[in-house]
């Protein structure tokens, strides 16, 4: 049986793993395509350049923060709503992503925080 003590455990165990997943998923992508990456991770050009210089020690260390770094960046219902009703071969699910896309880019990186 877990116990309160141990739940806490788990659950910066869990926040540490996915931290580790979205800096190393990052760096991959703004590696890969750095204006791209800014776009899809929603980052200002100086931060992308910070995160995508991070040694492995420092996004390990980075990582074990305690606190999430990944943010949910749909922040209006109705986008949430169509994305997560619509069958995925529908012709409106493809619609629904290419707005969340567009209302996406339309926001700066301070909007999203």
């Amino acid at each position: 049986m877990n116990t309160p003590r141990s739940d806490i455990t788990d659950m910066a165990d869990s926040i540490r793993e996915v931290n580790l997943s979205y800096l190393l998923l990052a760096q991959h992508v703004l590696r890969a395509d750095f204006e791209i990456g800014l776009f899809r991770l929603g980052l200002s050009h100086e931060l992308g350049r910070i995160l995508m210089d991070l040694s492995i020690a420092q996004v390990i260390r980075i990582a074990s923060c305690g606190q999430l770094l990944c943010q949910f960046r749909l922040h209006s219902p109705a986008i949430l709503e169509a994305l997560g009703s619509l069958a995925t071969d529908s012709p409106l699910h493809r619609y629904a992503v290419t707005h969340a896309a567009i209302v996406l880019a339309g926001q700066t990186a301070e909007q999203l925080r």
